[in-house]
């Protein structure tokens, strides 16, 4: 986790409510590492933020329990999933116990030291900032970190460094029950790359507009020396600094101050080009356009931290990539399910659910065309579970149908307690809808083909499918 940054920092005793969350179990691990105690609770925990708070010894204990109250701790966290009514809550605020938000927990104890380099956006938070710590850790600078994420190369969400430098993935999700500001608010970054802004947060958010005001609250925080990494063609985001701006920018895209030349279709060879000029080649693991977009961003996020252009490149050819953004769960190597090859992945909104799919499938052409005697490849299937709470508010039903353009099959889990239903007319593909785990893993286990490459798309668990699916095709 790094070395201690602050001295002589008092022993504090922190209880995070919430702390199975990627971002509050993260502010866990920042706080032990600086010498605190530490403990938490939540409703239901799950790998990979279970095995991170096992490993930094942090016990936790069920959202029910009370019995933290008793230590009176110096402080207790609240995450921004949860709300009045809740039992922890509920006993916190009757026992004028002192409380705070994670952002702002975070903004106080670690960032107000520090050269922050926060990522914002609706697609590509955690890939960017994961890029952006690589990086600065490849440049020497051991930068400390916060992402939504388990970044390959680190093993570990977060991580408090022992060098100015602090990454943190950016959210405009609201901060807490008490605090409904966007979480970035929080963070004044002195570097900030804004990646894009569409409608999600349907909970929370009437419109873009409603979005766009947070982000200009974000803008309005970053110094004039500080510096803003945007693309060159998200309209929603000129609107932002449109508003006002008073830091310089930076952008990239075609023809921008940063751009790319591809050499793989995929994505995943493609030289850099800063105001024209070359940079250097990129051949990395990630494939597609929008991780090239998302690799552009964080050079330039580094080359304003000091890191010269030609490291940035050359750390990103051993950048190795984020935990559920396309892992490959495993190849099935025998049977008449032979080389069916299951990948677990984030997307849940119909633009990350495209571009993952249009990534996918371009992998699998540009891996046959370098077969000695190309073959016809198998099916591309899509696997998804809308669960994000805008998703099943329906506010995106109408755009899914689009996003799985790519995908030769559809399949879907929908809880009948969601009360709703996919326009399955809209799809261009046959879709399968299940409405349990099981009945979903028996009819992949016997639909599926040799050869198929399977995209298993949740913000969630999704009840263990992926590894479940492996191992049953790999038995068969």
């Amino acid at each position: 986790m790094g070395k201690q940054m602050a001295k002589g920092v008092n022993q504090q005793t922190v209880h995070i409510l919430g702390i199975a969350g990627t971002f509050m179990g993260g502010i866990a691990q920042l706080a032990k590492a600086m010498g605190h105690a530490v403990s938490g609770s939540d409703k239901a925990i799950y790998p990979p933020m279970s095995t991170q708070l096992e490993q930094a010894g942090i016990a936790v204990s069920d959202d029910q329990n009370t019995d933290f109250l008793k230590a009176e701790p110096d402080a207790v966290v609240i995450g921004n999933a949860l709300s009045r009514g809740q039992t922890s809550v509920e006993a916190t605020l009757n026992a004028q116990q002192v409380y705070t938000s994670g952002p702002q927990w975070l903004a106080d104890h670690i960032l107000k030291d520090r050269w922050v380099v926060a990522v914002a956006g609706t697609h590509g938070k955690t890939s960017t900032a994961s890029m952006v710590a690589w990086i600065l850790e490849y440049a020497k600078l051991n930068p400390g970190f916060l992402i939504g994420g388990v970044p390959e190369n680190f093993g570990v969400s977060a991580r408090l460094g022992d060098s100015p430098f602090f990454v943190v993935e950016a959210d405009e999700y609201d901060t807490a029950f008490f605090d409904k500001r966007s979480k970035f608010v929080h963070y004044h970054p002195r570097t900030c790359v804004l990646n894009n802004l569409e409608f999600d947060h349907a909970d929370i958010f009437d419109s873009v507009a409603d979005i766009q005001k947070q982000f200009h609250h974000l803008v309005r925080t970053v110094p004039g020396n500080g510096l803003i990494v945007m693309p060159n063609d998200e309209p929603n985001l000129n609107e932002v600094i449109e508003k006002g701006c008073w830091t310089p920018t930076e952008k990239q895209g075609s023809a921008a101050d940063w751009s790319y030349k591809l050499y793989e279709k995929d994505g995943s060879q493609f030289e850099v080009l800063y105001q024209g000029n070359s940079i250097g080649r990129v051949n990395w693991e990630m494939t597609g356009l929008h991780n090239v977009r998302n690799a552009l961003s964080a050079i330039a996020a580094t080359v304003h931290c000091g890191v010269m252009a030609r490291i940035a490149v050359e750390g990103l050819c051993e950048f190795k990539g984020i935990l559920r953004r396309m892992t490959l769960v495993g190849e099935v190597q025998s049977g008449d399910k032979q080389g069916i090859k299951i990948y677990d992945d984030f997307a849940h909104h119909p633009t990350a659910i495209h571009t993952t799919l249009q990534g996918a499938k371009n992998q699998m052409v540009n891996q046959n065309s370098k077969l000695s005697r190309p073959a016809e490849f198998g099916r591309l299937i899509a696997v998804f579970e809308p669960r994000s709470n805008t998703m099943r508010m329906g506010i995106h039903k109408a755009s899914l149908p689009q996003a799985f353009e790519q995908a030769d099959e559809v399949y879907a889990f929908i809880d009948d307690a969601w009360n709703w239903q996919l326009p399955t007319e809209a799809f261009s593909q046959t879709l399968h809808v299940q409405n349990s785990y099981d009945k979903l893993l028996e009819q992949l286990k016997n639909e599926l083909q040799a050869g198929d490459t399977v995209v298993m798309m949740s913000n969630g668990s999704f009840g263990g499918l992926h590894q479940k699916l492996y191992t049953v095709l790999q038995e068969n």
